[in-house]
């Protein structure tokens, strides 16, 4: 029989997680965007040069029309108008809907897995295997099929997620912790799904 940890250990973990990430962070946590944007890296990357260059020609182009409006009235714009820079938002401001560098993403996934790796040493429960498990094999496969089967598994939880918007994480965690309508309407769908698929595999197949 295997030992887990308390549920109140795991609920108080992913209710901080949860909450810290949106505080600190300002964006809905989320494993299955961040994924895609480390895989996509080079588009990624590409997208936040574009910012950068739209973000520094905004402000040379607000600089440059109040320098020559003063330069034609004067100091005080000869009665026009003249706006003063603005200043620049403290850096724990940033709008909700700021794009987060891909750092950031590639940040969140190697601490799940360096999480999961030292949660398993301290259980004592660290072991390296090649195969999913006594369960998985009864039920699904085993041998060398179990890998296609993964990766096929794995490419429909992608588009998934993809055309859901969202995975467990962001929809289930982040979304319906502040009663989001789509987040309650997905999550209610893939975790149904889940309890149906299971109800087969344990009950009827």
């Amino acid at each position: 029989m295997m030992d887990y940890w308390p549920w109140w250990a795991g609920a108080i973990a992913l209710a901080s997680i949860t909450v810290l990430y949106h505080e600190l962070v300002g964006r809905r946590f989320g494993v299955s965007s961040s994924w895609e944007r480390v895989v996509h890296w080079k588009v990624e990357r590409a997208a936040e040069k574009a910012d950068e260059a739209a973000t520094a020609d905004a402000a040379a182009f607000e600089a440059a029309l109040i320098a020559a409006t003063m330069e034609e009235f004067g100091e005080d714009g000869g009665g026009v108008a003249v706006a003063a820079p603005p200043a620049a938002p403290p850096a724990n401001d940033a709008p909700v809907s700021a794009k987060l560098p891909m750092t950031a993403s590639l940040t969140l996934l190697t601490m799940i897995l360096v999480g999961a790796f030292l949660a398993a040493i301290v259980n004592g429960r660290f072991e390296m295997r090649g195969d999913m498990g006594p369960d998985f094999a009864d039920i699904v496969v085993d041998g060398w099929l179990m890998w296609p089967i993964l990766f096929l598994g794995g490419t429909m939880v992608g588009v998934g997620t993809r055309m859901a918007g969202g995975c467990s994480s962001g929809h289930g965690m982040s979304g319906c912790s502040r009663l989001h309508p789509v987040s309650l309407l997905a999550t209610s769908v893939f975790f149904g799904t889940a309890v149906a698929v299971s109800v087969l595999l344990w009950k009827v197949i």
